[in-house]
C-alpha cells in the first residue's frame, strides 16, 4: 500500500480540540482521520 501525505490548515482552537479528543480516546490524530474517512459513504463516479 502506498502512503500519501496530507497537509491540513487548522486554527489553533480546532487543532487543540482534535489533539485533546485523540488523547482522550487513546488514538492518534491520523487514526481519527482514517476512521472518519472510512466512515464516509462510497460515491459512484460520474462519467
Amino acid at each position: 500500500m502506498k502512503i500519501k501525505r496530507l497537509n491540513v490548515r487548522l486554527s489553533d482552537r480546532r487543532y487543540l480540540k482534535l489533539q485533546s479528543y485523540a488523547a482522550t480516546t487513546d488514538k492518534t490524530i491520523t487514526k481519527l482521520l482514517e476512521d472518519w474517512i472510512d466512515s464516509l459513504p462510497v460515491v459512484k463516479e460520474i462519467k
